[in-house]
């Protein structure tokens, strides 16, 4: 990517054909390329439990340990997995092992051992919907009741995209601030936030009175940008208005599975709220499980 009029990127007048410039990466320069594919060989760790998670303690991670967790919670054993750890930074996503399970070299990415053939799920919305349908567990049957839940999940999927690699991206990531970006995207992301306060507004959870696989898949993200966990941006999205949003997360934050579940994989914040491998329940230590609130 070139700037042919200059260093302001106000002055950006796009070339005739795209280049790549791998030196315009900024922080994720390591993380994105215009190609598919391994760029290495790496065989996959694979543990004893039937389901193989292969993920980061990002918002989409978030959502698939959380699943596993609150299915445990509910005494299905056969959810019991191990989460092993893609180090994004590292280029773990790349290494011919993940890109078999997902070749679209994103996290989280599921390996379900649990019968004859392995089978493989990417996307974090498959993993939600596979996991349900499998345990019969947080998907509604009643068919309305079902379509709604599925249409606030892909919501979920459809609207991220915005928050994340939209306003998060130019907003905390950028190597320069923008203002025309920041402004689309800042007036998207709380428009969406909107979306979610007059709908909770309503109801308790987003498919209605249970709770479901489109609150585990929204949680991590909109629950996360109005508590204050992503991109130091609660003061300026002013967060504090989506009183509705606010009692949905903190409802849903107070759920010791989806504290465990946000803690798996992740590596930021306090030592003592990471869990960088799961692989048994016990691998949450007494100090950890201390500060794990109980369920209201």
């Amino acid at each position: 990517m070139s700037n042919p009029t200059g260093d302001n990127p106000t002055d950006y007048t796009p070339p005739a054909i795209w280049t790549w410039n791998k030196a315009n990466g900024g922080r994720f320069a390591s993380t994105n390329r215009p190609i598919a594919g391994a760029t290495h060989d790496k065989v996959l760790p694979v543990g004893r439990h039937p389901l193989q998670l292969y993920s980061l303690g990002t918002p989409n991670g978030v959502k698939v340990t959380v699943m596993l967790e609150e299915l445990l919670a509910l005494g299905h054993t056969g959810a019991e997995y191990d989460a092993w750890l893609i180090k994004i930074g590292d280029g773990d996503q790349f290494g011919s092992g993940f890109v078999d399970i997902n070749p679209n070299s994103k996290i989280p990415a599921l390996l379900d051992r649990s019968g004859p053939t392995p089978i493989r799920v990417f996307e974090s919305g498959a993993i939600l919907i596979h996991l349900a349908e499998k345990f019969d567990a947080f998907l509604p049957t009643e068919p309305a009741a079902r379509a709604e839940c599925l249409s606030w999940l892909f919501w979920q999927m459809g609207s991220a995209p915005y928050l994340g690699g939209g306003f998060g991206h130019f907003y905390a990531y950028a190597p320069t601030k923008m203002e025309y970006p920041i402004d689309r995207f800042a007036m998207e992301a709380k428009r969406q936030l909107d979306v979610l306060d007059r709908r909770l507004a309503e109801h308790e959870y987003l498919a209605g009175p249970d709770y479901t696989i489109a609150d585990i898949a929204v949680w991590p993200w909109y629950g996360g940008m109005v508590k204050g966990w992503m991109y130091g941006a609660a003061e300026f999205l002013q967060v504090q208005e989506y009183k509705h949003v606010l009692r949905w997360a903190d409802a849903i934050h107070v759920r010791p599975a989806a504290q465990r579940g946000r803690m798996v994989n992740r590596m930021s914040g306090e030592l003592s709220s990471q869990l960088h491998e799961r692989h048994a329940a016990s691998d949450f230590d007494t100090k950890t499980q201390d500060k794990i609130a109980p369920a209201s």
